[in-house]
C-alpha cells in the first residue's frame, strides 16, 4: 500500500502582481504562508501516528509551502528540481501581459512550445517521469509532494496510468492550495480519493 498526498503551492506573490510564475523564483505572499500553515494543521490531524517523507520543488513558493506544512508534521522537505513548474523560457521574469503579446507559438499539442527556449508538455512529462518511477517503485509507503499546477496536472495523468498523448485531449488541473489524496493498493491498482480539495486552506 502506498499513499501519496500532493499539495499545490499556496498563494504566491506572482498570483497578485500580474507576473509570470514558471521558473521565476517568487516567494509566498503573507496569505500564502497562512494557507500553508492551515494545510499543515489539518494534515497533522489526519495523519496522526503515520510517518511521511516529503518531496518539494526547489522553487521558493513550493519550498516555503512545504516548510510551513512540514513544521506541523516535524519533517523537512527533500528538494527536487524535477518537481519545478514548467519552464516557459524567455517570458520568465516578464508579466503575463508581455507573455500574451509576445507568444511565438500557440500550444495546440503537447509538442508545441510558447517560446523557442520553453519546455513543451512532453518535455515536462519526460522531466518528471524518472522521479515518478522512483517513488512508485521504492519502499516509501507515505509520500507528500509539494509542487505547481502545471506539473501536478502531468503527475495526475501519470498516476492515472494515462499516456503523455492524453494531455492533447484532457487535463486534471487543480488550484493553488489544493490537496489531493492518492493510493496504490498491494495489487498495484491506483485510486484518486480527492483531487485539489480546497477545504484545507479554508
Amino acid at each position: 500500500m502506498k499513499t501519496i498526498i500532493t499539495i499545490q503551492h499556496t498563494q504566491s506573490v506572482h498570483h497578485t502582481n500580474g507576473m509570470v510564475g514558471s521558473w521565476t523564483d517568487w516567494d509566498l505572499s503573507e496569505l500564502g504562508i497562512k494557507q500553508a500553515e492551515k494545510i499543515g494543521e489539518k494534515i497533522k490531524t489526519e495523519l496522526a501516528g503515520r510517518n511521511f517523507v516529503m518531496y518539494s520543488s526547489d522553487l521558493k513558493r513550493a519550498k516555503q509551502t512545504a516548510e510551513n506544512v512540514g513544521k506541523f508534521l516535524e519533517i523537512d522537505p527533500i528538494l527536487r528540481k524535477e518537481l519545478r513548474e514548467r519552464n516557459l523560457g524567455k517570458c520568465c521574469g516578464k508579466s503575463v501581459q508581455w507573455l500574451r503579446e509576445n507568444i511565438e507559438q500557440q500550444e495546440k499539442t503537447i509538442d508545441d512550445r510558447l517560446f523557442s527556449d520553453a519546455e513543451s508538455r512532453r518535455d515536462e512529462w519526460n522531466r518528471l517521469k524518472p522521479f515518478f518511477d522512483e517513488i512508485m517503485s521504492n519502499d516509501e509507503e507515505n509520500i507528500i509532494i509539494v509542487s505547481h499546477g502545471d506539473l501536478l496536472s502531468v503527475f495526475n495523468a501519470m498516476f492515472a496510468g494515462l499516456e503523455v498523448e492524453s494531455l492533447n485531449n484532457c487535463e486534471m488541473f487543480g488550484l493553488s492550495g489544493g490537496v489531493s489524496y492518492m493510493f496504490e493498493n498491494n495489487d498495484g491498482k491506483r485510486f484518486i480519493k480527492k483531487i485539489s480539495d480546497m477545504s484545507y486552506i479554508g
